[in-house]
């Protein structure tokens, strides 16, 4: 399965139409050729495989951060493992 968590612009790259997102201190690439707002950098944006679809405000991602961090801090280690496994194996463009 994968969550769209939110995740935070650091850089965008206009030539491309790509940026670089932060999600829970975690980089990665995503394109920006599907969402259909303007966005910054600082703006928190949705992920699904690979694309930023949505822009979310910084309230509303706080609060869904907040969440995946409790339902972290729960899981037994190798959960968290098994976890993250599964979501290596979402495509990412």
């Amino acid at each position: 399965m994968c969550l769209s968590i939110p995740s935070k612009i650091k850089s965008i790259d206009t030539e491309m139409n790509t940026c670089i997102v932060d999600t829970m201190g975690v980089e990665r690439g995503a394109s920006l050729d599907l969402i259909d707002q303007d966005v910054v950098v600082g703006d928190y944006v949705l992920i699904h495989i690979g694309f930023a679809m949505n822009k979310i405000n910084e309230e509303d991602a706080m609060e869904s951060l907040k969440v995946y961090q409790e339902i972290i801090e729960k899981m037994e280690e190798q959960d968290r493992l098994e976890a993250i496994a599964q979501s290596d194996n979402c495509p990412n463009r």
